[in-house]
Formats: structure tokens, sequence, C-alpha cells
């Protein structure tokens, strides 16, 4: 019997592999897509999987009798990559940003926002550099012999208005000229560059010694000196990890943003974690022709580049496919945050086939005010510097926080990447309004074209790292560079035709408005007190009017502090009742010294008696905290807070929403005070919580009631510990909301030394009510405990205020036993005894 059942497992197994093995080498492959996402060639609608159209794509070779390629198919491409940019700084230009893209890989480098304000300044500059800005270059920061190679020079940056003093030289720096020394010092390298810049100030002139090749003659060059005006450096909203300055964090990785790749060419798909299909040359390390576009041939004046890329038959041998092309575009308008882009990929075969792209995300954006700011998110695990939040039509805004992205990356049982939707999830998950990377006032993030309500185009979205775990430093977490990926649905692209897609990119501020009009209105959030934090800042902002937003948060506190003058009058009153009260509740510890019930008891007699409810004190506390709390949420939110000074005739507090940084003491103070991230305190010291902590124990030594035993003493000065303990924790908040504590603080001493003033001077209770000989309405006790109280003395009332009515429901009491003389005797001869006989 074994040997029979043995037999027919190892024939059944055998017939199995068989049957396998031919079916892989004779049935052609089910599709991995959803078949219903396939749309037919050149279909359209919301399903379709992008524009499949037939284009005059580059020459398809053709293959020799022996199958070898022939020399028309060798492809040459670009041996340097080239740099190239949209938009420009010069404020008549009337563009918003300043574009960098970057040939090798065809994409984004850089962003920089270029609006300015009525004045001329920036309107949304660096905040945490305050040197001289000359321009970015894309230099290579390896030291040279000769200096600096520049590469880049953006249009109406100071490199570019530099003007030369030989004459028939132009103005501006231009790529290809080296930078050898600035005011006289050696420059070997970027590095020792920015050092330079660093010692300088918006304003200054600087002397730049310049190599530049001479035209006719490769080989020599002449040396040329600029002479250039200095600016404010513009915020690099999207910038390489590489280049952030004291926030590189180690770990973060150098990549382009926005690269585009074959997603899938046949049964092919790219490997989970990995950035190209196998076997194939990735696209992003490879450099693309470039094709720039007259701006006076676009529309409305906008600024056009294009990439292309291919791949030959012979290249593409390896995965199974045949030749194919890489296109794209982008475009920017004067005026606008939108950068429109177009992707293309090309069947440059003789035989349809099967194709995808994939769409990297946005890395390195902005990390300002990283180690300080507390950004608002709605999940419990709160956000990082940079989160990822995107929106669809089933569950709507969503943020995943790139400390999740992290943790998971570093959990080995889980796979780096998290997977937002997947080719088999509902169509609804699959409806893209937008997705992006989320920082605390700047949001960049796809979006459908201006005529498309959403992005339905994609059969995967992936949340990704630009960054390695497991080099990410501890408490610098919070840096980690988040981005994510997608990839397109698969469709059958003919011979000579091209699967097409467009799209948006908006790379700008948290405005409301902005926002709004944009579709990215969730991206504003204010979180639970949003009811306060939206008033409060509407108020706010019809108070800068005045010119100067430390001013208008003065007016705004004074304005709160003042509609709640009742109540902190009343607040005062009740502490002038509870130090007549001291001496009693002294006498009532000394007297119940080791019976704390009693004593607990005694104390609610006397309160009750004379009318006193210490629970009215509270009561502005708890109408302030909701205010606090939305002052503080939008003072982290409202993107006009971010840059508006405390004066313009001081660079002191110059972002009302960071610390006030009076000194810099990083190069001196341990890293684990100091240092960005892991310090408690940070690199600035800072005044003005220094302030409002003074102010805060002054308060509580003016009007705190003295203390009556051990125990409130002891209290008392846990409290004042506690201040100094919060102080610490406090360190780093907002300069604004350190005016509104310091301007609270004030009120409120001037509140109660005014009030104090306008009190009574006779005291609140009679001295009959306090002996207890009279209660407090004014009633003969006759002997007995004078008390008046809602509830009944002692611990069995049952009360009629709902703080009584809730204690006894939650502990009810036993009524007490009846006394030997109240008990009822029973009834004679029930009893139960033996009657008496006559």
């Amino acid at each position: 019997m074994d040997r029979r059942f043995s037999s027919f497992v190892l024939a059944s197994t055998a017939f199995f592999l068989i049957y396998m093995s031919l079916r892989v080498m004779f049935v052609p492959p089910e599709p991995i897509v959803d078949p219903a996402d396939l749309a037919a060639e050149n279909a359209t609608g919301p399903d379709a999987p992008g524009e499949v159209v037939d284009t005059e794509t580059a020459k398809i070779a053709d293959l020799g009798d022996d199958g070898e390629p022939t020399d028309a198919e060798k492809i040459e491409r670009p041996e340097t990559p080239e740099w190239r940019t949209l938009g420009s700084m010069d404020p008549k230009s009337g563009q918003l940003m300043l574009v960098t893209l970057n040939s090798r890989g065809a994409g984004i480098e850089r962003i920089e926002l270029t609006e300015r304000k009525a004045n001329g300044r920036l309107k949304y500059r660096r905040v945490d550099v305050r040197s001289g800005y000359l321009g970015y270059f894309a230099a290579d920061p390896m030291s040279t012999a000769t200096g600096t190679e520049v590469n880049i020079v953006g249009p109406g940056t100071p490199a570019a208005l530099a003007t030369c003093g030989t004459d028939g030289v132009g103005p501006g720096l231009k790529p290809g000229d080296v930078i050898v020394s600035l005011d006289g010092e050696t420059v070997s390298n970027s590095v020792t560059l920015g050092e330079l810049l660093l010692e300088t100030k918006p304003g200054d002139e600087v002397v730049l010694e310049v190599l530049r090749k001479q035209t006719d003659d490769a080989t020599s060059s002449e040396t040329l000196k600029f002479t250039a005006k200095l600016t404010e450096h513009p915020l690099d909203l999207v910038r390489l990890a590489g280049t952030g300055g004291e926030d590189q964090i180690p770990g973060n990785l150098s990549r382009l943003s926005s690269l585009l790749t074959v997603g899938k060419i046949g049964r092919k798909e790219i490997a989970p974690g990995a950035h190209a299909i196998d076997s194939m040359q990735d696209p992003s390390k490879l450099i693309w022709e470039v094709a720039d576009q007259d701006a006076s041939s676009s529309e409305e004046g906008a600024e056009s580049v294009s990439f292309a890329v291919r791949f030959s038959e012979a290249e593409m041998q390896a995965t199974g496919g045949h030749a194919i092309g890489l296109q794209r575009s982008y475009s920017l308008s004067p005026g606008s945050y939108m950068l429109d882009l177009e992707l293309q990929i090309d069947n440059r075969a003789e035989e349809a086939q099967e194709l995808a792209y994939r769409l990297e995300g946005i890395n390195g954006v902005t990390l300002e005010g990283w180690w300080y700011s507390n950004k608002i998110s709605p999940n419990w695990g709160g956000s990082a510097a940079r989160d990822l939040v995107y929106k669809t039509a089933a569950e709507g805004h969503e943020l995943l926080s790139g400390f999740g992205l992290l943790k998971r990356a570093r959990n080995d049982a889980m796979p780096n990447d998290q997977n937002l939707f997947a080719p088999d999830s509902p169509k609804p998950n699959r409806d893209l309004k937008y997705i992006g990377i989320d920082a605390q006032y700047f949001t960049v993030a796809y979006l459908p074209p201006e005529d498309q309500p959403s992005l339905t185009t994609f059969r995967r979205a992936i949340a990704s790292l630009a960054a390695d775990p497991a080099e990410i430093p501890k408490n610098q977490e919070k840096a980690v560079n988040t981005t994510f990926y997608l990839d397109s649905v698969a469709a059958e692209v003919s011979p000579g035709s091209s699967l097409k897609q467009t799209l948006r990119l908006f790379a700008g501020p948290k405005q409301p408005e902005l926002m709004e009009s944009n579709g990215l209105g969730d991206c504003v959030y204010y979180g639970w007190f949003w009811w306060v934090a939206k008033p409060l800042g509407h108020l706010l902002h019809l108070f800068s009017m005045v010119g100067n937003y430390a001013l208008a948060i003065v007016l705004l506190t004074v304005c709160v502090r003042g509609a709640m003058f009742p109540l902190s009058r009343k607040a005062a009153v009740n502490a002038q009742r509870m130090q007549e009260l001291a001496p009693e509740l002294k006498k009532i510890t000394e007297k119940h010294k080791d019976d704390m019930e009693a004593r607990v008891r005694a104390q609610r007699e006397l309160q009750q008696r004379v009318g006193f409810n210490p629970m009215s004190g509270c009561l502005p506390m708890f109408v302030q905290l909701p205010i606090f709390v939305g002052l503080y949420r939008t003072l982290s939110v409202d993107i006009e807070l971010r840059q508006a000074a405390f004066s313009s005739w001081t660079n002191w507090a110059s972002n009302l929403a960071a610390p006030d940084q009076l000194m810099y003491w990083g190069d001196w103070m341990w890293d684990y005070m100091s240092a960005r991230g892991i310090g408690w305190l940070g690199p600035y010291f800072n005044i003005l919580p220094v302030v409002v902590t003074l102010l805060f124990l002054a308060q509580q030594k003016l009007f705190m009631p003295p203390a009556t035993d051990e125990q409130t003493a002891m209290t008392q000065k846990m409290m004042s510990y506690m201040t100094l303990i919060m102080a610490l924790l406090f360190f780093r908040v907002p300069a604004g909301l350190c005016i509104y504590f310091i301007t609270s603080s004030l009120w409120g001493i001037g509140e109660r030394i005014l009030v104090k003033r306008t009190l009574p001077k006779t005291p609140h209770f009679d001295k009959t009510v306090l002996e207890g000989s009279v209660n407090s309405r004014g009633g003969d006790s006759g002997g007995e405990l004078a008390v008046t109280p809602k509830t009944p003395a002692g611990p069995t009332g049952g009360g009629n205020s709902w703080a009584d009515r809730l204690r006894q429901k939650m502990n009810p009491e036993e009524p007490a036993a009846p006394l030997p003389r109240d008990r009822k005797r029973p009834p004679a001869g029930k009893s139960g005894g033996k009657k008496k006989r006559n």
C-alpha cells in the first residue's frame, strides 16, 4: 500500500512539472494588469491608460541578415550633461519660480521661489541664511586645481547681472566660466565659495575673478573681473540633499526629482526596490538630448524645454523588448506656481509592444526649521518635516508621515515601500486628485491637467524614501527625505505610436486661497481647534494693517484679554476671598491632622456655609486654553507669519514663526544641548522664552495665595519647578507665540493691580458666618451648625448641584442603620415567642 502510494505521488509530481514546463514554452502568459484598465488603441476617456497617438518617432533601424545591429541602429548620446533653467529671478519677468533642470536623467534639480513683494524684496526667502546670494551654479563640489566651474547661471540672479570691467565683455557669468577668487580670496571649489559668501550680507558688492575660455581657442582662457551685487537668498523649495548646508542630514540621498523611466515592457517590470528594469540601462543615469523652445513661440510667453533619450533594438534585447524612446517636456508660464509636464514613451519597433512608464515624485523639499517647527498632523504618530499627501475619490485626503515610512523601512519583516493603491484596487481608490510632498508652509504635488478632475492613468502609487534608513541619525529622523513614484497603466502601443501623458506640478506656498483654487485646500490643516484658529488668523491679518505683525499680535492679545476682563475680575475676587478663608482652612487642617476625610468634609462645609466656589477661579484658564492653542495653530500654519519680522531695523526675531535666535552658540555649546534635532535648546540662544518664564514666575509670586499647610506649600514649589521645566521644553517656540505670552502676562499683572484697587476694602465674609453662628443667607443657626448649603452636610448628602448629583450617582452611599429606639416592634403574637398563659 505504501509502495503504490509513493509511486502515485512521484508520477503525479513528474506529470505536473512536465505540464508546467510545456505551458510556459507554448502558452502565452496572461496579462498582469487588470483587463478593465487596458483601453483599446487610441482610446480616450477617464479610464484610458494615457493618450496613445501616432507620432513621427525616430527612424526605426533594420537588422542585418545575420541578426546583428546595423550602423544605423547605433545611438550616440551626449557625453557631458547640460543644465537648463525655466523662469527668472528678475522682477520684470513676472515669473514666480526659477527651475533648474539637468539633462542627466532629465529631472528637476532645483526649484527656487522668486516672487516679490510690493517693496521689491523676495516674498519667500530662506529664513535660516542671512548671508548674500550670488546664484546657483550646479558646481561640482569636488576640489579642482583652477577653481569652481559654472555650469548654469539663472536669469536675473546677481551672477547673471554682474558687470565686467573689460571693454567689449557683456554682463553676467556664462556656463563654462571658472571662478578662481572672490574679493581676492582663492576659490578652489563650491564649498570654499559658499564659506566665503557666508561672510557677506545682502546688498554687498563682491569682485569675482573668472577664467573664461577663448571662443577661437578652446585651450586658452582670459582672466576677467566681475562686480556683483548680492541679494537675499530665494527659498530653494526643492534642492539636492547634498546642497542642504547645515540642514544636510547623513543618509539622505541626492537624487533628481520627477525622473521618468520605463515601468513595463512586455512581460518585464521594475522589481520592488529598484529604479529601472533589470538588464536595461537606467534612464536616470543617462544623458538625454536637449531641445530648447523659444518663449516667443509659446502661449502667454511660457518657457519650455524638452528632453529625449532612445534605446536601440540591441539594447532592448536583454529585456525581451524592442526599440523604444522616452520624451518629456517642461513648461512654465509667468505668474504661475504650476510647471506643466508632458511625458511620452515611443514604440520605435516594427511590432506592437505593451508599454508603461514610471514617474518618480519630488524629493529634497525644503527642510527649513525642521529642528524647531511642530507641523500639525491629523495622525497620532506626528509628522516629519516632509510628509506624503494624496487624495483619492475613495479615501479623500490622506497624510503619510515620513516617520512612519522610516520606521517601516527599518523593519526587516516589512517591505521598504508602502503601497498606496495597486492594480487590483477598486477604481475609486485609483482616482487620484493629487499626490505630493507636504512641508510646514509649502507643498509640491502632481495635479491633473486643468481640464480634468483627476488622474486615472496610474495603476500603482508607492510611498518611498530617497534615503538610506540605516544611515539616518537618531533624533534626526524628522528630516528624512520622503518621496513616491507612480506606475502608469500598461497599454498595447502599435509601431510608430506613443503613450502620452500630461499633468501639472504645483510648487508653492500654502496660502489658503491659492491652495483652494488648485484643489489642495485640505493640505492647510489647523487641527481640532480650527474653529478658533481661523477666526484668530483673520483678526490677526486685520490688525496687520498697522504694518507690523508683532504689533498685530500685541493688539490681538489685548483685544482677547479685554473681552475676557469680566472673567478675570471674577477670578481676582475669588482669589481675594480665598485669602480671607486661609486662616479658617488652616484651623481645620490643624484640627483634623490625622483624618483626611474629616478635613475635606469640614473644608467643604466651610465653603458651602460662606457661599464660596473654588472652581470659579479656574474658568478664565479654561477659556484661555482654546485661544492659546488656536493662536499656536495659526502661527504654525499661517504662511504670512513666516518671515514676518519683529522690526525692520533689526535682524533679531526676523521670523515670528521661528525662535527669536538672539545669539548663535552652536559653535561652543555641547551638542547635547545645541545640535540641530539632537540638542534640547537648539543652536541659538533665545531671549523671549526667558522673559516669558520670568513673567510666569512673577505672576505666581504676586498672585498665588499664601500656603495654608505644608501640602499647599509643596504644591506651590512644584508649580514653580514645573514652570522652569516648561521653559526648557518651550525654549524653541515661535517668537510670535512668545510675544503673545509676554503681552498676556503683562496684561494680567496690570489687570490684577487695577482690579485689586477696585475690590471692596471690607471683608467678603462676616465673622459670624465664618464662626458658624449665622449662615451665609443671614439666618440664625438656632444654636446648631449654621449651614445653608445646597446639599445636606455630611457624607450622605445628595446635593442639588450637578457635581454633587454626579458624585452621588457614581458613589452611592448606603443609608445608616436605624437606632434601636427607632426600630418598630413586631405585633403581639408574631414575635415567635410562647403565649402567656392565664
